[in-house]
């Protein structure tokens, strides 16, 4: 995934009384924060320091990506379903009643999120389930 813009996240620092000239690049993601300098001198010139922010700013989104995605796909400890995207929630209604359900959830694309329930006292918990899951296979499929 590249950048926005070509100078996302990279802003030039020049401080001539200590002798620091280049571009740094400052990200944050998920309360991490990933921090570079890369000085005109150690890189040869100003454009060459460039450069070699922008390919290592490209290089940081493409694993903090890579990463996110693998998080997203993995069955975390909290899952008791034993799959990814269904799980087994609980509904008080106004009234008092409680209503259970399998619910399958995914993302078709980036910033949309879709879910699907189903009743476990219309199709009982076996079946709920086996619906859910089917339904989030063929909604990330």
């Amino acid at each position: 995934m590249a950048a926005k813009s070509p100078n996302y996240a990279i802003a030039r620092i020049d401080l001539p009384s200590q002798g620091t000239h280049g571009w740094q690049v400052r990200m944050q993601r998920r309360g991490v924060k990933y921090a570079k300098f890369f000085s005109d001198t150690m890189h040869g010139d100003a454009d060459l320091a460039l450069l070699n922010a922008r390919k290592w700013r490209n290089d940081l989104i493409e694993e903090v990506t890579r990463e996110e995605q693998a998080r997203i796909c993995r069955c975390s400890k909290r899952n008791s379903s034993g799959v990814v995207g269904v799980s087994k929630i609980k509904v008080t209604a106004s009234n008092g009643c409680i209503y259970e359900f399998w619910q399958a959830t995914w993302s078709p694309e980036q910033g949309v999120r879709k879910s699907v329930k189903f009743s476990v006292r219309r199709h009982g918990d076996e079946i709920a389930f086996q619906l859910a899951v089917e339904a989030r296979n063929q909604g990330i499929q």
